[in-house]
């Protein structure tokens, strides 16, 4: 009978500091564009400490486009066919979506450590990692089914056209730290992180593909584990800052350092790259010893790195950019010319003559009907002169009521009108992000979508494990503020919302913000209202309690505290 095991069941028989081994060729692509072949599987070009074990090539059974598993994954391009085993684009035709999937024969001596590694990292369950979704023994086949991500781009493809900005490379280093100091903490390693296993999502978040499976594929291991995937880390932040991969030996689309200079700074081998961002890759690129004196200790775990990365200052995105509206341009147009050709310059307007009067017979009496006329019009102008010299007084009274009443309602405040949001970005004070991906859901008018922070063990206040979760808007430009309603995902005792001014969408901390409100409610509605006249063009929504809640199989979240976000309306 074949054996089916599912992502969800089973761990790996692997703990500690014993890495679950290494990773499939670069070329064994997520959804991005494919490189067949590139000759960087060598351990040079790698640049980390794993070990290759050959392993005995089965004769892999003959699969082509067409081809089903399970009744149920229809092979379509064949990404990778190496080593062994071999890496294809199919699609899942029972939930309809395009899935990843490395295949091997089970006879194979790395089958069992693939599907071990493949457990292992399904139970993880980081939104940070490409996820794998099933992992099947079945006639002669052992294949694992992943993610694919088409819209995400590989930093390989990035780095082709040039290296990436600070703020860019900053956040590559930091999330990808964050995420391997995650995995290892489970006794997940990588060691085969590079370029080709990075991934830039379009809503701009970091992914890492080939946790432990990768590995497994290609018969590595390690015995230094974390420091095998620190350095990685390090070689990565090098090339996004010098376009050049930090070993003698061309890799990745990459041209390697000159030969026999040894490792060197980043900002001696580029002009303009960032003082803490160099400074930072050395202490991860130790490389027995080659890090210069002028820096500080060297980062062996990705625990240390991520330590070394909240203690620099945080590197700002760049300012946005303004084009200078074209100058004003003047019309022909001319007030009351419409319709009629336009006179010549230098020509004088003939002047109409006036029709002659009256003279005739008929012009005579209608002369003294038009003055008795106005006779009678005086005599009924005096008499109404004098009547109304009588009641001045109460017109005049009537008048001042009238003028108090029109000053009134030029006195009334203005309604308040909705403020349209233009971005928005998570502000992480503290710790590893919630849900980065899922931020344009709070202001996208679907009240099914949400944000949600992670589940806390401990509630209903946030601190001190983190200062508060929340989101960083953009209203656009400057504007006047008045209020800030977001809808809730769970009630309950209670949550905490407060309001902050930022200077951009990525400010430097939590005390360089200006407090604008406070409001703590048990239902799934929150008002904020601004204590004082506030103008800004970033506000930050802050939660700093939330309610305890069972768990909710619709987010995959667990019972405990915690809360989401399903919409945002600011007024002004």
């Amino acid at each position: 009978m074949a054996e089916r095991i599912t992502a969800a069941v089973d761990v790996a028989d692997n703990s500690g500091e014993q890495p679950l081994t290494a990773e499939a060729d670069q070329s064994t692509s997520d959804g991005v564009a494919q490189n067949r072949d590139r000759g960087t599987d060598n351990n040079e070009a790698q640049g980390s400490g794993g070990t290759e074990s050959p392993g005995k090539m089965a004769s892999p059974t003959e699969l082509h486009s067409g081809h089903k598993l399970a009744g149920r994954y229809r092979l379509e391009e064949c990404v990778t066919r190496l080593d062994g085993f071999s890496s294809w684009r199919a699609v899942d035709e029972k939930l309809r979506r395009a899935v990843g999937v490395h295949i091997l024969p089970a006879d194979h001596t790395r089958a069992r450590s693939v599907l071990a590694a493949a457990r292992s990292s399904a139970l993880l369950g980081d939104p940070r990692f490409v996820q794998v979704l099933d992992a099947v023994e079945e006639n002669d086949l052992v294949y694992v089914v992943h993610e694919w991500l088409p819209d995400a781009t590989e930093l390989t493809t990035l780095l082709a056209s040039g290296p990436l900005e600070p703020h860019d490379a900053y956040q590559l280093v930091s999330q990808i730290a964050s995420a391997m100091a995650a995995a290892h903490r489970e006794g997940l390693a990588h060691l085969r992180l590079n370029p080709n296993a990075v991934l830039r999502a379009s809503t701009g978040q970091w992914r890492v593909r080939g946790l432990a499976v990768n590995a497994a594929l290609r018969g590595i291991s390690s015995d230094t584990p974390q420091r095998t995937d620190t350095e990685a880390i390090g070689a990565l932040l090098y090339a996004a800052l010098t376009q050049r991969w930090p070993y003698e030996s061309d890799a990745y689309g990459l041209s390697g350092l000159p030969k026999d200079i040894g490792l060197i700074a980043p900002d001696q081998v580029r002009a303009g790259v960032h003082r803490g961002l160099s400074e930072l890759a050395m202490r991860a690129l130790v490389n027995d010893g080659a890090t210069a004196s002028r820096h500080e200790s060297a980062c062996t775990t990705p625990e240390e790195l991520v330590k070394a990365i909240g203690e620099m200052p945080r590197v700002r995105p760049p300012e946005p950019t303004f084009t200078a509206p074209p100058e004003y341009q003047g019309t022909s147009y001319q007030q009351g010319s419409y319709g009629r050709p336009a006179p010549h310059p230098g020509v004088t307007q003939p002047v109409p003559t006036p029709p002659p009067p009256l003279q005739s017979r008929t012009g005579k009496a209608l002369k003294w009907a038009v003055s008795a006329l106005l006779i009678a019009a005086l005599g009924l102008g005096s008499w109404q002169l004098a009547d109304a010299l009588l009641g001045q007084g109460d017109k005049s009274d009537t008048q001042t009521q009238t003028q108090d009443d029109n000053d009134k309602k030029d006195t009334q405040p203005k309604p308040a009108q909705p403020i349209q949001i233009q971005g928005a970005q998570e502000f992480v004070a503290k710790g590893e992000a919630q849900h980065p991906g899922d931020v344009s859901k709070t202001y996208d008018g679907n009240t099914s979508t949400s944000w949600r922070t992670v589940t806390f063990l401990e509630g209903p206040p946030i601190p001190p494990f983190k200062p508060g979760v929340g989101i960083v808007y953009d209203l656009g430009s400057v504007r006047d503020l008045n209020t800030a309603s977001a809808s809730l995902l769970y009630p309950g005792n209670h949550t905490t919302v407060e309001l902050y001014a930022a200077d951009s969408l990525a400010p430097a901390s939590l005390d360089s913000m200006q407090q604008l409100g406070k409001v703590t409610t048990n239902g799934t509605n929150a008002t904020v209202k601004v204590s004082k006249p506030a103008k800004t063009r970033y506000v930050l929504v802050w939660l700093t309690a939330v309610p305890y809640s069972g768990a909710d199989p619709s987010t995959y979240a667990g019972d405990g505290y915690k809360q989401g976000i399903t919409e945002v309306k600011f007024t002004g």
